[in-house]
């Protein structure tokens, strides 16, 4: 997938729902009563980038404060929705140690890799952080993912609502009518190409969590490392010994 003309199509076609106000919200945002939990393998960005999209967040707030904007530590790239939220879900009714087992078998086959976060696009429900992976490490493990848990007969939803093959980050979710969209429209576009910097990925958490992957409603339940160029390297310095 070419991410750019994917991020920029999204921003086009997103625009004009935004401007006509015709786009969709979620009145859960701030419900007590939501219950809709699931599974998902994310990262987390750098301390680094967060700083500076928590700063764009603020200036893009002034013009829009009835939206939801996503704190720093609730941010995330996911690597992939490994059972997508719904309501009723329970970890009572899976067993999260097979699961582990699965991820990372397809994590050994896997080195860090960086994703560069460059400008923001917009879908119908949600602002987003754009990010471009820097080498094919993400979607090798997607797709080693995909395969495993299709072999596998566990519960999983992957790929079920879309096939994800971005790396963004979800960063303002839509809960209510613009007061003025032609200036919230006007603010955000002056972040469509701004640098947000760039982070190394070399560590996963699965974690059971809500729609908004709010703090206090995140539970995790494994880390996993990438490692598979140390991996490498180390039976080269083995084979090179002898």
């Amino acid at each position: 997938m070419n991410l750019k003309r994917h991020y920029d199509t999204l921003w086009k076609e997103s625009l004009q729902t935004v401007k006509r106000n015709k786009f969709k919200f979620d009145p859960q945002i701030d419900s007590a009563s939501d219950t809709r939990f699931g599974i998902t393998l994310l990262a987390r960005p750098s301390k680094e980038v967060k700083q500076e999209i928590s700063k764009t967040l603020k200036e893009i707030n002034a013009v829009a404060p009835n939206q939801y904007y996503y704190p720093d530590s609730d941010l995330h790239i996911t690597t992939l929705s490994i059972i997508s939220c719904y309501q009723g879900f329970s970890l009572k009714s899976i067993k999260p140690t097979e699961y582990c087992s699965l991820i990372q078998s397809a994590v050994d086959y896997v080195s860090p890799f960086h994703i560069r976060f460059r400008g923001l696009t917009a879908s119908p429900s949600c602002i987003l952080i754009q990010g471009f992976p820097e080498n094919n490490q993400l979607n090798r493990l997607r797709n080693r993912l995909r395969d495993n848990f299709n072999q596998s007969g566990l519960e999983h939803s992957i790929d079920k609502r879309y096939k994800l093959q971005t790396a963004h980050i979800t960063a303002i979710r839509f809960k209510e009518p613009f007061s003025d969209a032609d200036k919230f429209v006007k603010t955000i576009s002056n972040f469509r190409n701004k640098d947000f910097g760039s982070c190394l990925v070399d560590q996963l958490e699965l974690v059971v969590n809500d729609w908004y992957h709010k703090k206090d409603k995140v539970t995790e339940l494994h880390t996993f490392r990438c490692r598979h160029n140390q991996k490498i390297y180390a039976s080269l310095k083995k084979a090179i010994s002898f």
